[in-house]
């Protein structure tokens, strides 16, 4: 019977103990393979949901974001720099944010 409620109580911690990790906010960054366009002549790059309005030169690739910093290339302009920059959510946020019931700050991570 001791043996039982120490079972409960272990259990019984470890799922508060996850409960609260969900809710913990955390740093978030975008993951290196993120999607932007090499502005070669600029040496700068491009969050996809800033390229129209980018006013772009024709030397232009396409590739990650990890690319980009191992190039040095600084963000093209603020909506580039906005679109990429991190936060602080939690996970639960993070999930609600990927299912869709929560909308996204940035549509390109």
């Amino acid at each position: 019977m001791k043996n039982k409620k120490l079972w409960t109580v272990a259990v019984g911690l470890i799922v508060i103990a996850l409960i609260a990790a969900m809710f913990m906010p955390r740093n978030n960054e975008p993951a290196p393979n993120t999607r932007v366009v090499l502005e070669h002549t600029h040496r700068t790059y491009i969050a996809p949901s800033c390229f129209d309005e980018a006013d772009a030169t024709n030397f232009l690739e396409d590739a990650t974001l990890g690319d980009a910093e191992e190039l040095g290339y600084l963000p093209h302009s603020p909506c580039t720099e906005k679109s990429f920059q991190g936060n602080n959510d939690s996970f639960f946020i993070d999930l609600m944010k990927e299912l869709g019931v929560m909308e996204k700050e940035s549509e390109d991570w």
